[in-house]
């Protein structure tokens, strides 16, 4: 399931895989507390704002009350005023005797549906049938409150008040109220938190009816880009909005009368009541809290029971691994037993590889030993046949019989120092053939120059590894090529000095050289039967053992053999002996 991306040492440790794994385990309980917080930080949000609702509401409640009252007057004053309206002085008089006992009004009448005002407290008649208000109700009878800065009856700012009035016939006319402004300016206010703003009532119009302190500030308060027409209809809401300064106010709307006057309060936007934000964040930070520390105390656990050992076990396996050593002394330290069991089964395991090893050892020592001693067997074998054959070459009766018997004497030989090399090496299965062709070319150069001629001898050759199966016929081709170049080599005819020339190099990466040059004299033979000899016929056979290519030519005085062949893939060495 994880080898997909948990593969490189980080990611496809146990740390992180136990860690992702109990981030999977913690998500659902994380998500269900972020949903909490959520709900939490709503609920808290909303008991905010049913505070400055309730705040606004008790700030507004002394204009809450005046208005309501007026309008309950108003609705009572409507049927006395039908039952006296066919006489308007005593209309009048009643509505005056009213007006002077509640000392809030400052006019009260009754407008009918024709537009006049014959029933007054003031006790003059007036005309309102072009009035706009008077010929809208009309058609959509409603109450309303307004303000006019000079009251036509009163001649004072005042705040009026109309209500419908209907009768059996329907729509009969309206009852009209005048509050001075200055009424509202001496209401009592509540003890409210000194960082209201302001407040304003406003009627259904979008018009301002009365404000809280001074009337420019105010209107400097208000929503930018807001009528406050807009929140007409609208039940009691809080929301978040730049005045028309540009700085975030809190802003809070209810109705007072409904769908007739509104009260709005304005609060700065670091209010304490809506001042969530803070322990939202916090509340929403806990799961992420609740998450790390969950993950701390997995990964101190983790590494304090099983990373810390598991490490310890890992370097005490590594130093197994390079030192082929136990370790001295065991893992301590209250590791679980689980991890005990693992160190007790990797001493046993290594216990028993250093006793198998101990064993292959002895018995590859004992083999080596034995095959050493094979092969000096043979070497002196073949030295005690070369001893013999020395003998019979001194009682030959013929010249050419002693060199028949020399040429197979000096084979004979060749095999023997392959031999030696082989027993006297430290590997039984690679020689080194650059030492070996140099004790045989030294051997033969002692024994078997020429008399009477002088030959200079030139060698170069590097050390070349090769298998001892190959150590044999490229011993025996040296020998062959070593013997003819000894035997033919002669001083040009042009009165040089003759030589010998020998080289043992690499050709390439894969494969070594062997070079054998000699100079001919006059007396070379150079017949056909000379050539297909046996020596030339046992360097071909050898050569094809070793999956050589060889090369024989003659030229300007010098016989040259080439002998290119494959080399094992080791080191190659770079000392010239």
């Amino acid at each position: 399931m994880t080898s997909g991306f948990l593969t490189n040492s980080i990611l496809g440790g146990l740390t992180f895989r136990v860690l992702l794994f109990l981030s999977l385990a913690l998500l659902p309980l994380g998500s269900i507390a972020l949903l909490q917080t959520q709900q939490i930080a709503a609920q808290s949000r909303t008991s905010a704002e049913l505070s400055l609702i309730a705040m606004t509401e008790q700030k507004s409640a002394a204009e809450r009350a005046v208005i309501q009252e007026a309008f309950g007057a108003e609705a009572a004053l409507s049927s006395a005023v039908q039952l006296q309206s066919m006489n308007g002085p005593r209309c009048s008089a009643f509505l005056r005797e009213y007006a002077d006992a509640s000392a809030i009004y400052s006019h009260v009448g009754f407008v009918n549906v024709n537009g006049r005002m014959t029933c007054t407290s003031s006790e003059k008649e007036f005309d309102f049938s072009d009035n706009e208000y008077f010929l809208k109700n009309l058609d959509n009878p409603r109450r309303l409150i307004g303000v006019n800065g000079r009251g036509v009856i009163s001649g004072v700012p005042v705040i009026y008040l109309n209500s419908p009035v209907f009768d059996e016939n329907g729509y009969a006319g309206y009852m009209t109220a005048s509050i001075p402004l200055d009424r509202f300016a001496n209401i009592p206010e509540p003890n409210l938190p000194a960082n209201l703003l302001a407040m304003v009532t406003f009627n259904a119009k979008g018009d301002i009816i009365t404000t809280e302190n001074d009337y420019e500030k105010a209107i400097d308060e208000m929503p930018a880009g807001f009528n406050l027409k807009s929140f007409v209809g609208e039940a009691a809401q809080v929301f978040q909005h730049d005045n028309k300064g540009g700085a975030m106010r809190h802003y809070a709307v209810l109705p007072i009368v409904p769908g007739v006057v509104y009260a709005m309060t304005v609060w700065p936007y670091d209010t304490p009541l809506l001042r969530t934000d803070f322990l939202t964040r916090v509340n929403g930070l806990l799961p992420v809290i609740m998450w790390l520390a969950s993950l701390v105390v997995a990964f101190w656990a983790l590494n304090r029971l099983a990373i810390s050992h598991i490490r310890k076990l890992s370097r005490q396996m590594r130093h197994f691994a390079v030192n082929r050593t136990l370790p001295k002394d065991p893992l301590r330290g209250g590791m679980p037993v689980e991890i005990v069991e693992i160190e007790q089964a990797f001493i046993g395991m290594a216990d028993s590889i250093l006793r198998d090893e101990a064993a292959i050892e002895d018995s590859l020592r004992e083999k080596n030993i034995l095959l050493k001693e094979v092969h000096h067997r043979v070497k002196n074998n073949l030295q005690l046949i070369s001893s013999i054959m020395n003998m019979q070459i001194r009682q030959a009766p013929t010249a050419s019989n002693k060199a028949v018997l020399q040429r197979l004497q000096d084979r004979i030989l060749s095999l023997a120092k392959v031999h030696e090399s082989l027993y006297r090496g430290d590997e039984l299965t690679r020689v080194d053939g650059g030492a070996l062709l140099s004790s045989l070319a030294d051997q033969l150069f002692s024994m078997g120059l020429p008399a009477g001629i002088k030959v200079k001898v030139t060698q170069s050759i590097v050390p070349m590894t090769l298998d001892a199966d190959d150590a044999a016929p490229f011993t025996l081709l040296a020998t062959e090529a070593l013997t003819n170049a000894l035997k033919y080599v002669g001083s040009p005819v042009d009165g040089g000095t003759a030589m010998i020339d020998l080289r043992l190099e690499y050709a390439g990466d894969e494969n070594g050289m062997l070079t054998l040059v000699n100079s001919v004299g006059a007396a070379r033979p150079v017949n056909e039967d000379e050539v297909s000899g046996l020596g030339a016929k046992l360097i071909a056979a050898f050569a094809r053992q070793l999956n050589a290519v060889l090369t024989v030519t003659e030229e300007e005085g010098a016989y040259r053999l080439c002998l290119e062949f494959p080399v094992p893939q080791h080191a190659k060495p770079v000392t010239d002996y």
